[in-house]
C-alpha cells in the first residue's frame, strides 16, 4: 500500500473543501457496517475523531475476493482513496477505495453485536 499521511475523518467532514475533491487520501479505523452486492460494496468507517462515520465504496472488480471476505463489522481497515462528491443523500462527500489494507479482522460469529 502506498505511504500517505493519515487524515482524520472529522477532517474531511468539516473541512472536505479545504482537502479538494478529486485529491487522494489515506484512512484507518474500524468497519462500522459493510453492505453491497456483487459489483460494489459500501464501508462505513469511523476512526474516533467523530461520532460519525464516512462512506468508503469499494468498486469490487479491482479488490481481491478473499481480501474483501475479511472486512466486517468492527475489522481495522486501511483505505487510501479519492475524495469525491456523494451522489447520496446525507453526506457531502465519500470516499472511492483504490487500496484497503486489513490490519485486524472481527469475527462475525463471535463479534459482540
Amino acid at each position: 500500500m502506498e505511504s500517505i499521511k493519515r487524515t482524520r475523518i472529522a477532517d474531511i467532514l468539516y473541512n472536505w473543501q479545504s482537502i479538494g475533491i478529486g485529491n487522494t487520501v489515506n484512512l484507518k479505523g474500524w468497519v462500522r457496517t459493510k453492505r453491497g452486492n456483487k459489483n460494489v460494496a459500501f464501508i462505513a468507517l469511523n476512526d474516533g475523531s467523530i461520532i460519525h462515520s464516512i462512506q468508503i465504496v469499494v468498486e469490487l472488480a479491482g479488490f481481491d475476493e478473499g481480501s474483501m471476505k475479511l472486512i466486517t463489522t468492527g475489522s481495522c481497515i486501511s483505505v487510501n482513496g479519492t475524495l469525491v462528491e456523494s451522489p447520496g443523500q446525507g453526506q457531502a462527500v465519500e470516499i472511492q477505495a483504490k487500496e484497503i489494507e486489513v490490519y485486524g479482522t472481527a469475527d462475525p460469529e463471535t463479534y459482540p453485536l
